[in-house]
């Protein structure tokens, strides 16, 4: 590890001026570059004091034993450069996207004498028009298969149309019309390209064009009694069409936009791109990256817009793209743009419109890509078994941790304060062991105190549970435990009467709180009260990833490539999501509660049965005792009753929503739009059972 003072420039050495920075490891090979508006604000920065620095800024600088730049004109020249040494040294500490797959593109091949239409894949060729990317490589055949009738371009490899000219015959498909055979020469390589290029047009999205001129000629064959060439040049406008409807049209002003997404966390980041042509969808794709160092939105598409656009020139970079958020600055990323493009290109974040709505869902498919990604890796039992082995490494455990629970506490300003506690057994998520908590010891916001209640009800109804299994008795008076025939404990007191484990049974190798050092320190706390020194407590704090253990007063840095705080972090996002799913749940049935609920006996059917008998809680307070018995299931001292805790009740201003603000003529809550009862509650979360 380097000291970073060993290698500062002197003072007065570093230029005030644009450049490209590069940091240098003891064997010379680059392990960091970027660019700057101002080198000399820009470096001073990394040569601070550690302690200040992101913790992946600072292994970038102790990694590094020297640093060295080259000054430049103009921002955007610092943009460009920036890119090709990305490109050349490929530096470990720099963002870098991979492709989550090796997308197929529909090429077309002008470099050669007769150009060839083909799938292809990996690395792009000079002189060669690209289309796509598309998601599956039969998406492309079916397409081409469609247009080959209106435009037959050459599909065939080289040997094929070699043999094809020796012989003097074509292949099936220039017998069947789906190629105009330029190897027999039945048309010449001038009118092939031309058919070529009338090909890329089509795929480019003028497609309008073509489609009125078949129509036209097909009028006029069949005003001149041609009505087999009618018929045929009408196949062709269908196959056309066909061919279109394969891409929804999403924007109505035919325009061609590329739209990326970013879905990112501490760690790592997804991007999605979709590329509309003629206004609609024609390829999709997406990378994901690790997040190497402290990096804003506006930097990691500024990154995207390098890789995507960095060796494409011309049509390839449409006139418009749409982002999410804008590098800063943007002007230089603007102009780098232009340049490639030839002309003008509009970078900016969509506001309103279709444009607006399709960028929600390129976000979509960013958060199911970066979350499907995430669970290939924790889904991997190799992976699972080397996170489990580096937590019990750097937790300083005597095994790998088999079953982690973790807790979390949410609340909205003080009110309805919740907490979670989920579960992962090697590795993965039991949800049918997840539990939630109302705090109940004190009101208001203090999520240490929280914190410290929860973890002692749930280890105190763990040394309940464990005193009725028999698991304090002597050794030599303990009894065997009974097995079934297929391994399970019987007679144990391990299950409740209908077969179901008892919540709180079994025991955790570690517990993982969200938090820092202070609610680690409640929890050890709390199980020290409880004289439960064998199981293991540790905090993941957000803001840094550092994981906290009670008494030490530094964290422990997981590396970031670390498996093990993969899961870690896994476990705290779980564990956050479904506290606060829990507190919204709590916080809705709140806002909908009814005078009905203070009922005794009154359950959902019957509440609901009144409701939809009268229509509204105000015209059910309006109604009469007799009134009251006519609805089903309601007999007259229930009645009595319903009436007494309406009356109680009354409202002594009117109704208020409490989302909109608006004063309602009916109560809230109590009937939907459609006139059914409303309900609450979330389904997702009911298997968390409440305690």
């Amino acid at each position: 590890m380097a000291d970073p003072s060993s290698y500062r420039p002197k003072p007065g050495e570093i230029p005030d001026s644009p450049g490209v920075y590069r940091f240098r490891d003891e064997h010379r090979r680059v392990i960091y570059v970027g660019k700057a508006k101002s080198l000399r604000q820009r470096l001073a920065n990394y040569f601070q004091d550690l302690a200040g620095l992101h913790p992946r800024t600072r292994s970038m600088v102790t990694t590094a034993a020297s640093v060295e730049w080259t000054v430049v004109s103009t921002e955007v020249e610092a943009l460009q450069l920036e890119y090709s040494w990305i490109k050349e040294y490929d530096p470990r500490f720099n963002v870098k996207y991979r492709d989550d797959k090796s997308y197929p593109y529909l090429a077309v091949t002008m470099n050669e004498e007769y150009p060839r239409v083909q799938v292809m894949r990996g690395h792009k060729k000079k002189g060669v028009r690209y289309f796509g990317p598309y998601a599956h490589a039969w998406a492309i055949r079916d397409t081409v298969d469609l247009l080959l009738r209106v435009f037959p371009v050459r599909t065939c490899s080289a040997g094929v149309f070699k043999n094809a000219a020796r012989t003097g015959r074509p292949c099936l498909l220039g017998y069947i019309g789906k190629c105009s055979a330029p190897c027999v020469d039945r048309v010449s390589a001038e009118e092939h390209r031309e058919l070529a290029d009338e090909f890329c047009d089509f795929m480019t999205g003028r497609t309008n064009t073509y489609i009125r001129r078949l129509e036209k000629q097909m009028a006029e064959a069949a005003d001149d009694m041609e009505y087999e060439r009618a018929a045929r040049l009408r196949d062709d406008i269908g196959a056309l069409k066909k061919a279109m409807e394969k891409n929804a049209v999403v924007l109505a002003d035919a325009t061609d936009a590329d739209l990326i997404a970013v879905a990112e966390d501490e760690l790592e980041a997804a991007v999605q791109i979709f590329h509309v042509r003629g206004g609609r969808v024609r390829g999709q794709r997406g990378w994901v990256t690790d997040k190497v160092e402290e990096i804003t939105t506006g930097a990691l598409v500024e990154h995207a817009l390098q890789q995507l656009y960095g060796e494409e020139t011309g049509d390839a970079v449409p006139k418009e793209v749409l982002v999410p958020a804008l590098p800063d600055p943007v002007e230089p990323v603007q102009e780098w743009l232009a340049g490639r493009r030839g002309s003008g290109v509009s970078l900016r974040i969509p506001q309103r419109g279709d444009k607006k709505a399709l960028m929600e869902t390129v976000q979509r498919n960013a958060q199911q890509a970066l979350v499907l990604h995430k669970t290939k890796r924790a889904s991997d039992l190799t992976t699972r078994s080397r996170a489990l082995e580096e937590i019990a490494d750097a937790l300083d455990l005597d095994s790998a941790p088999l079953r982690i629970e973790c807790y979390d506490i949410s609340h909205l300003q003080g009110d309805d304060v919740v907490a979670s506690m989920v579960v992962f057994e090697d590795g993965l998520a039991r949800k049918s062991e997840y539990r939630r908590f109302q705090i109940k010891g004190f009101a208001g916001q203090d999520d240490v105190r929280s914190m410290h209640e929860v973890i002692t009800r749930r280890f105190r109804r763990y040394l309940a549970e464990k005193e009725k299994t028999g698991e304090w008795t002597d050794g030599e008076n303990a009894e065997t435990p009974e097995t079934d025939r297929n391994g399970e404990l019987v007679g144990t007191g391990l299950t409740e009467d209908d077969g179901r484990p008892k919540k709180f049974a079994y025991p955790p190798q570690l517990v993982v709180v969200d938090g820092g050092a202070p609610q680690v320190a409640a929890a050890r706390r709390a199980m020290d009260e409880l004289g439960i020194d064998d199981i293991a407590v540790c905090g993941l704090a957000k803001r840094l990833e550092e994981v906290w253990l009670p008494g030490d007063d530094d964290p422990v840095v997981l590396p970031r490539t670390s498996e093990g705080l993969y899961l870690l972090q896994r476990v705290r996002d779980e564990a956050h999501r479904f506290a606060i799913s829990y507190q919204r749940t709590k916080r809705s049935k709140r806002f909908r509660s009814s005078p009905l609920d203070d009922v005794p006996g009154l359950g959902d059917t019957r509440k609901q049965a009144l409701l939809k008998h009268f229509g509204s809680l105000k015209k059910l307070r309006s109604a009469t005792i007799d009134q009251i018995c006519e609805v089903p299931g309601i007999g007259r001292k229930t009645a009595e009753t319903i009436a007494v805790a309406l009356a109680r009740s009354a409202p002594a201003a009117p109704a208020v929503n409490t989302a909109t603000g608006e004063i309602m003529e009916e109560e809230p809550g109590t009937m939907g739009s459609s006139g059914e009862p409303v309900t609450t509650g979330a389904p997702d979360e009911r298997r968390g059972q409440e305690t």
